[in-house]
């Protein structure tokens, strides 16, 4: 049985994922994600999509999944680092950090409620994905606490996204 295949890829997309620089593209996409530059791919179709024009083996599975682990984190952390020097003001000023003002207080909120448990819980959320990283990132937290958490939360939601992709396949199949 054959897990799910894409049908309508991007040509430039299938052909960079399928040729022989395949994981280095989606571990570039993944640290974009994890940045929150990924602006031309919803970061839930990130891994589906590399197990579908990857491959889906067990072993390509599993490195796909430690690959985007690897990569967001990457990217979260150089967000972290950049909100953690730049500062409040920076972070809702920039274009690249898509956060309001309204959200950002938000987001405070459930940093100050649960404190450093917010991290890996929101990088398992769909629609808030990364973005407790901004507080995170004004917060007292440290750098290595924040890695930890980001990344158990990244490994989190990439797996999930994985087996759902994997499962379902052999579902329909």
């Amino acid at each position: 049985m054959v897990p799910l295949q894409l049908t309508e890829t991007p040509d430039w997309l299938e052909s960079l994922f399928t040729s022989k620089l395949g994981f280095v593209v989606l571990f570039g996409i993944c640290i974009l994600e994890g940045a929150m530059l990924l602006r031309f791919m919803p970061s839930e179709l990130v891994v589906p999509a590399a197990l579908a024009l990857i491959g889906s083996s067990i072993v390509e599975a599993v490195a796909i999944v430690v690959l985007a682990v690897v990569g967001t984190t990457i990217g979260q952390l150089l967000l972290f680092g950049v909100v953690r020097r730049a500062g409040r003001e920076y972070a809702l000023r920039t274009r690249w950090v898509p956060i309001t003002e309204s959200r950002l207080e938000r987001f405070d909120g459930w940093f100050d409620r649960w404190g450093p448990l917010a991290v890996p819980v929101s990088n398992t959320l769909l629609f808030v994905r990364g973005l407790l990283t901004v507080p995170a990132g004004l917060s007292e937290m440290d750098r290595r606490s924040f890695l930890v958490l980001s990344a158990a939360g990244s490994l989190s939601f990439q797996s999930i996204l994985a087996a759902l992709y994997l499962l379902g396949g052999y579902l329909l199949v």
